[in-house]
């Protein structure tokens, strides 16, 4: 019988759990040796860096306004048509200058294409666009295809979420990850708690960090395993970090610091990741360390 200690030695040691054996932890009530464990992995890969990065969000519609700290601009909202798309795109460009452009999920992409996918991809690329905002795994039928098409249209990057995947769906899909990733180099990044929060079905933290940690065990070779500071929170962000989690998707770019200068964003962020007991690391939307 394969033990504790069995699986600390071989993930610090560069290897990977099977997915019986992962699944065996899944199972297991006891959260914690499934988070060290994946600590572990995340160690092995990162040492104690955690990497924020701070977003500009801006709708579809109307002028976009970009903080100056921004690494990030990230347009909210659903297009009506190809073209609003392209327009939107083409603006947000102008304000962005030389930082990421974020926008759109996967079934936006499929709603305006009028059955051209890869040539919408071109076309948005065209205008300016660097990364889809979200390609949700308990949506896209076929992500293999989805991340096909994004890569034959030149798109360097791409990260995975859920949109609304319950506690029990969420293993067998993660367990489709790591082998995305080694056909398609562009996926950076990991984004495994659900992006729409349901009221009436809320997740709890168990189910979470849970989660978070199954993530790093199931994708090792992931980049980054993100959460989103915006829907999650300091609070989880800080457990889910001790889980696998090496990057806080998100970080207001407001330097607002009206409460106190230890209540601004950046200084938040920095405190919250350095009470966890990590390093705090900025970088951009290109997953890149930033510079100055």
């Amino acid at each position: 019988m394969t033990t504790f200690d069995d699986y600390a030695a071989r993930l610090a040691a560069g290897g990977t759990l099977t997915e019986a054996e992962i699944r065996e932890l899944a199972a297991s009530p006891d959260v914690l040796p499934l988070g060290m464990l994946a600590d572990t992995v995340k160690r092995a890969r990162h040492g104690a860096r955690v990497t924020f990065l701070r977003v500009s969000f801006a709708p579809l519609e109307g002028p976009v306004t970009v903080e100056p700290s921004a690494r990030e601009v990230r347009l909210t909202g659903v297009p009506a048509s190809m073209n609003a798309a392209l327009q939107a795109v083409s603006s947000a460009r102008a304000a962005a200058g030389a930082r990421t452009l974020s926008a759109f999920a996967w079934p936006d992409i499929e709603q305006i294409a009028s059955g051209d996918i890869p040539g919408a991809l071109e076309q948005l690329r065209g205008a300016g666009l660097d990364a889809l905002a979200e390609l949700p795994l308990d949506v896209v039928p076929d992500a293999a295809a989805a991340l096909d098409q994004l890569s034959g249209a030149g798109f360097q990057q791409a990260r995975l979420t859920l949109r609304a995947a319950a506690g029990s769906q969420r293993l067998d899909l993660l367990l489709t990850v790591e082998a995305l990733r080694s056909r398609f180099p562009i996926l950076k990044a990991l984004n495994p708690l659900p992006l729409t929060l349901n009221a009436f079905r809320p997740t709890t933290g168990y189910d979470d960090v849970k989660t978070v940690a199954l993530a790093r065990l199931a994708a090792p070779t992931v980049a980054c395993v993100q959460v989103d500071w915006p829907r999650y929170g300091p609070k989880l962000a800080q457990v889910a970090l001790s889980f696998g989690a090496d990057d806080v998707d998100g970080i207001s770019a407001s330097d607002d610091a009206s409460e106190g200068r230890r209540r601004a964003p950046l200084e938040e962020i920095r405190r919250n990741i350095e009470a966890a007991g990590f390093a705090p690391v900025e970088r951009d939307g290109r997953y890149r360390i930033a510079e100055g």
